[in-house]
């Protein structure tokens, strides 16, 4: 079994739907399928046959509400789980024999009120071999809001998820949960070995808060890191390419194998050695960190503290206010704790 391959982190332009009819924002969605289509097939031809896995930006299809209430923007720019979009992200899989990770909103009949930001992998067959919900975001509702309905709904199994596969375990962060360590770490507990990182953040040339996280998560993880940024975001009133560069691909010892500059790009792109990672992993050291992990320890200091707390959208559709709110009555908490002065 031939345990290298090549990934890419493509770098394509979003075209934001705020501010377009339902109609208008559906048919810009199903275009922006049809461009991820096109460089898919073109950067396939130019990287190789060997070119395994690809993963696009976050929310590639749509961009970001801006300023659009929760109601509305489900009805704009949420994909079905099962609907039209995902079958054509289905169909790029197939044709050009990739794995393909990316990111959405996404509707769940059982929240028919509200919508979630997924990050999903399809495999070569068009089979969805994982979705998983983001846990963290400043704007959106998350599982964490409507947690006990949540876990009854899709069980825990939903929340973390791992594919394994022929090109390796696969995993996804989207965005800012790679400021998180302790979500990646769970993946890599879970047996992640590659993490698709969707995201579309603000590039400089120089190290920004998420670059220094995703050096950090791959080296103390021991895992791939493939993050893909936006070649640029248009259609909003933010200057276009201050989220433009900087799709990169981090091995298991935290060095960048490739990294792209601004606009829409396939030079992000690199061989992921499984060999490699395999036996770093199996062997003693004090750099095997994963191995040195001691989940029990700070699972019961974790246990001492509270920050956001589960559960509190309480069945309720919240205005871009709440989330504001909400953060503001969580740093208030940690004051009285004493976690903050």
């Amino acid at each position: 079994m031939n345990l290298s391959y090549r990934a890419l982190a493509l770098q394509t332009t979003t075209h934001a739907v705020s501010g377009m009819s339902v109609d208008d924002a559906r048919a810009a969605m199903k275009a922006a399928v049809s461009r991820i289509a096109v460089q898919v097939r073109g950067s396939k031809q130019w990287i190789g046959p060997d070119l395994r896995l690809v993963v696009l930006p976050e929310y590639a299809l749509t961009g970001f509400p801006l300023g659009e209430s929760i109601p509305a923007w489900r009805e704009k720019a949420a994909l079905a789980p099962d609907g039209p979009e995902y079958e054509a992200l289905a169909a790029i899989a197939r044709d050009q024999d990739v794995y393909l990770a990316g990111n959405a909103y996404e509707t769940d009949e059982h929240f028919p009120d509200l919508y979630f930001q997924a990050s999903f992998i399809i495999d070569p067959a068009g089979d969805i071999v994982l979705r998983c919900r983001r846990l963290y975001s400043m704007y959106s509702p998350t599982p964490y809001d409507v947690w006990d309905r949540y876990l009854d709904v899709h069980g825990a199994d939903a929340l973390l998820p791992v594919a394994r596969t022929p090109i390796g375990n696969l995993a996804a962060v989207a965005s800012e949960e790679i400021l998180y360590p302790e979500l990646a770490r769970s993946l890599a507990l879970r047996g992640a070995e590659v993490l698709c990182h969707p995201t579309s953040e603000a590039s400089s040339p120089m190290l920004t808060p998420k670059a220094i996280a995703r050096r950090a998560r791959a080296l103390e993880n021991l895992s791939y890191v493939v993050s893909a940024n936006s070649g640029g975001l248009t259609g909003i009133p933010i200057p276009a390419d201050s989220t433009s560069g900087g799709s990169e691909l981090i091995d298991f010892e935290g060095r960048v194998l490739a990294q792209a500059g601004p606009g829409e790009s396939l030079v992000a792109s690199a061989e992921l050695d499984l060999g490699a990672l395999r036996r770093f992993r199996s062997r003693p050291g004090m750099g095997n960190l994963l191995s040195r992990a001691k989940p029990a320890l700070w699972a019961a200091e974790y246990a001492r503290h509270e920050g956001e707390r589960p559960n509190e959208l309480d069945g309720t559709v919240p205005d871009r206010s709440w989330f504001k709110e909400r953060q503001a009555a969580t740093i208030a908490r940690l004051r009285t704790a004493g976690v903050i002065a």
